[in-house]
């Protein structure tokens, strides 16, 4: 699979008022890892920041100059996302802005998912960490992401954080090797229920306290990148049908 890890940073917080797209920041990841390839471009946005965008970003107008518009850059920026899952921290805010840039454009593409399909990385965590902040700073605090040359908002930075906050955001047991094979439902149908003879008692098997031990270690790790382990659903159901 190929994920595109996206930010935009604007003139302001709302597209319908009329504020532009200053930066778009990607970072490719393929089957779950980072290739090395980014995209990144400032734009000029044809119109002044909102007070307050302005240092959130460090850009200004002076620095943008000289920058292409949209227009200039929309070609590549679609041919780079082309068919790939976006993965967007708030997607609404940035698709709705790259929507909105489209819709400005003399021929119009459509809109993102036109092209391409989206995922919000915020609605993950606020499923993961329901009740606490969701921030990418949050995240990056909570998932271990070192987020400290972070001083100001850009697009290609928090991309890359994203990427990061993502990545350990979804970790789980298939990432520390325990996936098994998979096996459709018309295999599992297919398999023929155990002889009566076959569910005769088995021998007792006494396992050593030391392995015990990695064992309950190697569960808590999984648990703690996951949010829950295999394990867990398996003393569950025990307990149910004790």
């Amino acid at each position: 699979m190929r994920q595109i890890v996206l930010d935009t940073e604007t003139t302001g917080l709302e597209w319908r008022k009329g504020n532009r797209v200053v930066e778009i920041g990607c970072v490719e990841l393929v089957e779950r890892r980072p290739t090395g390839r980014t995209w990144q471009r400032y734009i000029h946005p044809e119109r002044e920041f909102e007070p307050g965008a302005q240092e959130v970003t460090g850009l200004t107008l002076d620095f943008l100059a000289d920058k292409p518009k949209f227009a200039a850059i929309a070609d590549e920026f679609l041919e780079f996302i082309a068919g790939a899952e976006l993965v967007i921290h708030n997607a609404a805010f940035d698709v709705g802005f790259l929507d909105n840039e489209f819709s400005l454009l003399p021929v119009s593409p459509g809109r993102i998912r036109d092209h391409a399909s989206v995922l919000d990385s915020l609605e993950m965590a606020r499923h993961r960490f329901p009740g606490q902040r969701n921030s990418l700073d949050a995240l990056c605090r909570r998932l271990g992401v070192d987020n400290a040359h972070r001083q100001l908002h850009g697009a290609l930075l928090d991309a890359q954080l994203l990427a990061e906050v993502y990545l350990a955001l979804t970790a789980g047991q298939t990432e520390l090797g325990l996936a098994g094979p998979v096996v459709s439902e018309s295999a599992v149908s297919r398999v023929d229920r155990p002889r009566a003879d076959a569910l005769a008692p088995r021998p007792r098997v006494t396992v050593p306290a030391t392995e015990l031990e990695a064992h309950r270690a190697r569960v808590d790790a999984i648990r703690s990148r996951a949010g829950q382990a295999l394990w867990d659903e398996a003393v569950d159901e025990a307990a149910v049908t004790a």
